[in-house]
């Protein structure tokens, strides 16, 4: 495994951790810092997707998870988790990810 590889799934590790304990904003932050560090690593989408979640249990505001589904439209197009992202945009969401 390349070193951003193993690097950027240490920081999801550390994402996911934060998000079990509830703690939103560090989950977001270790997410996004994912995503902004590693962009082209396998990790990245699933940090964007997930960033989106986290911000959203932080704010309980839907618009967190269609800036999500937004930015899978400028990145990481052909991702997995641009797909799952996809009902955000649409509105299918009702208020709660997928």
């Amino acid at each position: 495994m390349p070193a951003a590889e193993f690097l950027a799934q240490l920081h999801i590790g550390l994402a996911h951790a934060a998000f079990s304990r509830k703690q939103w904003d560090e989950a977001e932050r270790r997410y996004r810092q994912v995503v902004e560090q590693f962009p082209t690593t396998e990790a990245a989408p699933q940090a964007l997707y997930w960033s989106g979640v986290a911000k959203y249990k932080a704010s309980g505001n839907p618009a967190a998870l269609a800036e999500t589904a937004q930015r899978f439209k400028q990145s990481y197009t052909e991702s997995a988790w641009a797909k799952k992202a996809s009902v955000w945009a649409t509105g299918q969401a009702a208020g709660r990810p997928a």
